[in-house]
């Protein structure tokens, strides 16, 4: 069985990519903290402890572990939870080290990058997209410190991907949802559209995002890849419709005023009356086969055990 190095594996969406995984991979989570050395690990599933920002730790981890494909997944996972400098330093920091320590170790790489490269939702005011739906050859814009290390860090999988010839694919997802606990139907959500519109009420659930690492990986790992060593993708990975159900066009509308001439809309995909997301997907459906299967009509109130790495 092969083996997948995952950074982040115990955090909040990092659990259910482990979880994902175990069934097809021995999975070696990498996090800040250790467990303890008295837990029971889930099947194809242990620990690593290391402070991934700390380059000798990152590389002598990877190295020790050997794996064959590297998911790096940590990171501070939003802005203004912490010092600006913090957040870029630490998510930019870990990425570069980690991502090098795999392109030294031969290692294809699926990394967690954001919608928040794109720089909509921390700008101030939020900038009207260039085109709809938005696609991964938008602007990357971001004012922000999260947002500026996720654009480091897919610049890092670039850099890496061509020096070792090692495949890498870049996730941008939208604002992660879980079964059960969709903040984005809260009813102060729900009421208005200021609280989604700086990502244009866009968000995934955390099992389709860890369905694409899963999808992305197989790719990388099998035989005639369609992401080719030496190459870089990054791919969007956000919910089929939005997150209040009304037509998308009509959201625009209503919260900007209008859609600037200067936004290209692709009749084609976005029809009025559509509510669809505002993030185009189709890439990764072309890469990996895959599209996003759950909506906040059936996964908002859906009751689903979180995953269990270990037990006490």
């Amino acid at each position: 069985m092969e083996t997948v190095l995952v950074t982040g594996g115990r955090g909040a969406s990092g659990r259910w990519v482990v979880d994902r995984l175990a069934g097809d991979y021995e999975v070696v989570v990498v996090d800040y903290d250790h467990p303890g050395l008295g837990v029971d690990p889930a099947p194809n599933v242990s620990f690593r402890a290391a402070d991934l920002a700390e380059r000798d730790q990152a590389l002598d981890v990877v190295a020790a572990v050997d794996p064959d494909a590297v998911v790096h997944w940590a990171a501070i996972p939003v802005a203004g939870t912490h010092p600006e400098g913090r957040v870029f330093e630490t998510n930019a920091l870990a990425a570069k080290n980690v991502l090098d320590a795999a392109g030294r170790a031969d290692a294809p790489i699926v990394q967690a990058s954001s919608d928040g490269a794109y720089g909509f939702f921390f700008a101030d005011p939020t900038p009207f997209p260039e085109e709809l739906p938005i696609t991964e050859a938008h602007p990357l814009q971001p004012e922000d410190p999260y947002g500026l290390s996720k654009v480091t860090a897919e610049a890092a999988a670039g850099a890496v991907a061509r020096r070792h010839d090692v495949p890498a694919v870049s996730l941008r997802p939208s604002w992660i949802q879980y079964p059960g606990a969709y903040a984005c139907r809260a009813d102060e959500y729900v009421s208005g559209l200021d609280a989604g519109a700086g990502n244009f009420w866009s968000y995934v659930d955390v099992r389709d995002v860890a369905d694409l690492v899963a999808a992305a990986l197989a790719d990388l790992l099998g035989e005639d890849p369609i992401v080719a060593p030496g190459t870089h993708e990054a791919v969007n990975c956000v919910a089929a419709d939005n997150a209040l159900g009304r037509p998308l066009l009509d959201l625009l509308r209503e919260s900007y005023g209008e859609v600037p001439d200067g936004c290209a809309v692709d009749g084609s995909a976005l029809d009025e009356g559509d509510d669809r997301g505002a993030y185009a997907i189709g890439r990764a459906a072309r890469l990996f086969g895959w599209a996003p299967s759950r909506s906040w009509r059936d996964a908002a109130d859906e009751a689903v055990p979180e995953p269990t790495l270990f037990d006490e």
